[in-house]
């Protein structure tokens, strides 16, 4: 199955193990973006995973380039160009002390790129699912417009669409997300949320004090309603996330489809990477949804996320057996020999 994902990918610069900003002297050098580490997870499952963006003709953009053909993306539709690429810098946090991400991303290619620079109707040729995530379309107004070019043509082709909120207050004030997002709502199928990005994007709030760890199932599924009757979607899937500290999370999700209500297990995840934990899950989603049942398909996207929080980077470097192994429920950790 063709997946096409849309959106920037970023150098990561993260001082080494736990060393703080501050105090760090070198700093290791990887790459990411939401809907690239999607398009990792999905070539991982032995899907055809095709990332879109655009990134400068210089050697870092090489190297970014060639950070996902490694892992078996389709890189043929990135367009080069511009003078940079966006850069995050990431200092891990542990126990009670969270972890910090600052960015550089002014000026970035994707960021600056044209309605002109993306072939919407060639790139989407033979595809079945176009992904993209709230924080494209925060960018730039060029890349808001951009996207919604994108998913005019998905839904000209009858493709389906996903979404995955993820609000940045870094990136656009919450009137601004959620009058923009909700002119794109219209033509997405699955939405993919949490308690925050629901409240501060469109207003619509969970119970609970997340603050505290705290997850009301019940909130959240008044809260998958709400977003179900507001848009339209077809499915809604909400990541649970209690956080206990910045080393222990609780880590649950919940799949609605108008009428039915799908829970996954709970996990409890000692945490040695968190970023890229919501991509994993969207990705799991994606791949679950297109060869499971519902109920198949939350387990598999929930157990998906839980294992990327054990893995290093962005990426998560998972295949569907670990998935499904863990998602039948051996989370043992024993060693495979």
């Amino acid at each position: 199955m063709k997946i096409v994902t849309f959106g920037e990918l970023m150098l990561r610069l993260a001082p080494e193990g736990y060393f703080r900003f501050v105090q760090a002297e070198k700093y290791g050098a990887t790459f990411g973006g939401g809907e690239a580490n999607v398009a990792v997870s999905l070539a991982g499952y032995g899907e055809e995973a095709c990332f879109v963006t655009k990134l400068p003709a210089h050697e870092i953009g090489q190297a970014a380039v060639n950070s996902l053909r490694r892992y078996g993306v389709d890189t043929s539709f990135i367009v080069r160009g511009g003078k940079r690429i966006g850069i995050y810098y990431l200092e891990k946090g542990a126990s009670q002390r969270a972890s910090k991400v600052i960015y550089d991303r002014a000026g970035a290619a994707v960021a600056e790129a044209e309605l002109q620079d993306f072939q919407w109707e060639y790139i989407l040729e033979d595809a079945k699912w176009f992904h993209f995530t709230g924080i494209t379309p925060a960018l730039s107004d060029n890349l808001a417009q951009i996207t919604k070019a994108a998913l005019i043509a998905a839904k000209e082709k009858g493709i389906t669409v996903s979404c995955d909120l993820n609000y940045r207050k870094a990136l656009w004030s919450t009137e601004k997300a959620g009058a923009v997002m909700s002119e794109l709502m219209p033509y997405v199928d699955v939405l993919i949320a949490n308690e925050e990005d629901s409240e501060k994007v469109f207003g619509i709030k969970a119970k609970g004090d997340i603050t505290k760890g705290e997850v009301s199932a019940e909130g959240h599924r008044s809260v998958a309603k709400q977003l179900v009757q507001k848009f339209g979607c077809k499915l809604v899937a909400i990541t649970l996330r209690g956080s206990l500290s910045a080393s222990d999370n609780r880590w649950a999700a919940m799949l609605f489809d108008g009428k039915n209500f799908y829970d996954s297990k709970e996990y409890l995840i000692h945490i040695i990477d968190r970023v890229g934990g919501g991509d994993s899950f969207a990705a799991g989603l994606i791949y679950g949804l297109s060869n499971y049942d519902k109920q198949g398909a939350i387990e598999f996207a929930t157990a998906a996320s839980c294992l990327k929080h054990t893995i290093e980077g962005d990426f998560n470097l998972v295949s569907v057996a670990e998935v499904t192994k863990l998602a039948s429920g051996d989370g043992s950790g024993r060693v495979a020999r």
